[in-house]
């Protein structure tokens, strides 16, 4: 199966952090199971970095990358579909980044790893 991150989870994955649920924990690392992690979760982090909301032990770029490679976590790209329907995904939540995190999860059908319920309004599927 395929899996799509949001950004808290693989946050909490890579840091090891109790609050990430054994189940969330399990599928991430199922070897049967496809990871992602959207663009815009990446470019969610480095906005954060740069208002000193998030710390990288490496620069950022290398940490990521490093991140990826160990945990064997795809990066999912952007598409110009992915933003098309952006476009017309109701405002049941405002933050662009989650938004299309739940486009691309829409679109490409990807359960998303996650705990935020608002995506539940737009129908997406959602493990926790």
């Amino acid at each position: 199966m395929s899996y799509l991150l949001d950004t808290h989870a693989f946050l909490w994955f890579i840091n090891d952090e109790p609050t990430l649920p054994a189940t969330a924990k399990a599928l991430i690392e199922g070897g049967g199971n496809s990871i992602f992690l959207s663009t815009a979760s990446v470019w969610e982090m480095a906005i954060k970095i740069s208002l000193g909301r998030l710390v990288t032990p490496l620069p950022f770029a290398d940490f990521i990358t490093e991140q990826l490679d160990e945990n064997n976590i795809l990066l999912h790209p952007i598409r110009i579909s992915h933003t098309g329907l952006v476009t017309t995904l109701p405002f049941h939540h405002r933050d662009p980044f989650d938004r299309m995190i739940i486009a691309q999860s829409l679109s490409d059908q990807l359960p998303i790893i996650g705990q935020d319920t608002i995506f539940d309004a737009y129908g997406v599927q959602r493990r926790w």
